[in-house]
């Protein structure tokens, strides 16, 4: 059985998640944007009800991973707030004007999130170089990356990520993502030999996470 984290842009996919056997759960707004920090009140309800893990994304905007002094002070109170919920993790990615992850910037939240584990998101996919990107994630003390190996889906990445799986060698977790389904989840998974999956499950082109889709992910 595979284990799997749904990404849910709003309470009712979170829920859905929840009930049919999500193992994890990554929290955020903006569908349209491709995540955005969620809202604190619509979180603290969910974590009354929710008792699986949730990670809390922490993106102030949609675009590229960039962010202003401005920005990145408010990704910081962000997480502050959200850590008096006791979530479970938080999802967050920086890179700096070259496209190379911010290494002083992404630590600072790193260690603002302690003792809560933190995942580096899909801007690993738009930073250079994968061998380095891995390395400096890894430094920068992240217990896991999301990505679909630096190409637009899983399919396409799939070299990449076997790659990644081998070269963290068990220091970092590679959480597959970006265009998986219950469809490709059996190939992706013996080609990689990747063991954590992360989809949104919504199947119709809709907002909310399909229950069937769901459970189809878990038991392929």
């Amino acid at each position: 059985m595979s284990k799997i984290e749904i990404a849910c842009f709003n309470p009712e996919s979170a829920m859905i998640a929840f009930e049919n056997g999500a193992d994890r759960i990554e929290l955020c707004d903006g569908l349209s944007e491709g995540g955005t920090t969620p809202d604190f009140e619509t979180t603290k309800l969910l974590r009354e009800k929710i008792n699986i893990p949730i990670f809390v994304m922490i993106r102030p905007r949609g675009g590229d991973f960039k962010y202003s002094d401005e920005e990145f002070n408010q990704m910081k109170s962000d997480l502050i707030e959200f850590k008096s919920l006791h979530i479970d993790g938080f999802v967050f990615g920086i890179l700096n004007e070259n496209d190379e992850v911010n290494i002083v910037q992404n630590k600072e939240l790193v260690d603002l999130a302690k003792p809560y584990p933190c995942t580096f998101h899909r801007a690993f996919d738009r930073a250079k170089n994968l061998e380095d990107s891995l390395e400096k994630v890894i430094e920068c003390g992240f217990k896991t990356i999301l990505t679909s190996g630096q190409k637009s889906n899983v399919s396409e990445g799939k070299e990449n990520l076997k790659k990644l799986v081998q070269l963290s060698s068990g220091r970092i977790e590679i959480l597959v993502g970006g265009g998986l389904r219950s469809t490709n989840i059996e190939e992706i998974k013996s080609f990689t030999k990747a063991r954590y999956f992360h989809s949104s499950a919504i199947t119709d082109g809709g907002i909310f996470a399909n229950s069937d889709e769901i459970v189809a992910l878990k038991t392929k």
